[in-house]
């Protein structure tokens, strides 16, 4: 705005500087009859000449000062429009030079805010793509492996068992004391229980660390968010 206006009014200043060359050549002019005429009347004077001969002198006289006079307050009018329009000028091209230096600088930081947004969005899709492969490999550590049992078939020529005789009661408790077959039994499910809490208890490293880079992209959302609002407030 201020630089069309500007603009504008520079366009007008070539015209108004010639209507002053054009005043100051007719106040010239005025001027120049009105010197003549002071000079005829007092060479007439001087040479003599009839009282008519002077009056119509001082009569011309007189004409040629009003004309004069006149001619210059229309030169010191032109040149008073044509100086307010200068400093008019000076004054939309003062406003247009600052208009632009904060156009710069709102460029400039609106830039600055568009390279923090990539850069957080950036950071948000790697801790996305970080959290996704932390989470997968934590649910794939947690999830149960499916075996298929072993089954024994026992040898043709293999003898029928014996009967299994009473457990003889222990002399200090008087209980009965277990076979070592149910020992072995408790002592291969010990193991198994053992190994299965191990398997969990190997991805506690893992669980954390997807807990962590959510708290991550959480983090890298929320700098979007802020950058984003920044770029807007900045509009």
């Amino acid at each position: 705005m201020v630089v069309t206006e500007a603009a504008k009014r520079r366009e007008r200043l070539p015209a108004m500087q010639a209507n002053v060359d054009a005043a100051q050549a007719k106040y010239d002019e005025a001027h120049d009859r009105t010197s003549g005429l002071q000079a005829e009347l007092n060479k007439a004077i001087d040479d003599g000449a009839s009282n008519e001969t002077i009056k119509q002198l001082r009569s011309k006289i007189m004409s040629a000062e009003r004309r004069e006079k006149s001619c210059e307050d229309d030169l010191h009018h032109c040149q008073r429009r044509l100086e307010s329009q200068k400093k008019q000028v000076q004054y939309f091209e003062s406003e247009a030079k600052e208009a632009k230096a904060h156009i710069d600088e709102d460029i400039a930081k609106r830039n600055a805010l568009l390279s923090d947004l990539e850069k957080a969005q950036a950071a948000y899709d790697d801790a996305c793509k970080a959290y996704e492969e932390a989470k997968a490999a934590a649910d794939k550590a947690t999830s149960p492996e499916i075996t298929q049992p072993t089954e024994t078939t026992p040898p043709s020529n293999s003898a029928q068992p014996a009967k299994t005789a009473q457990p003889a009661s222990s002399p200090a408790t008087g209980k009965n004391t277990p076979p070592s077959s149910t020992k072995q039994s408790n002592s291969s499910s010990g193991k198994q229980a053992g190994t299965t809490a191990g398997k969990l208890a190997n991805t506690g490293d893992t669980a954390p660390s997807a807990i962590a880079l959510a708290g991550i992209a959480a983090m890298g959302l929320g700098i979007t968010a802020t950058a984003t609002r920044r770029l807007k407030n900045s509009k």
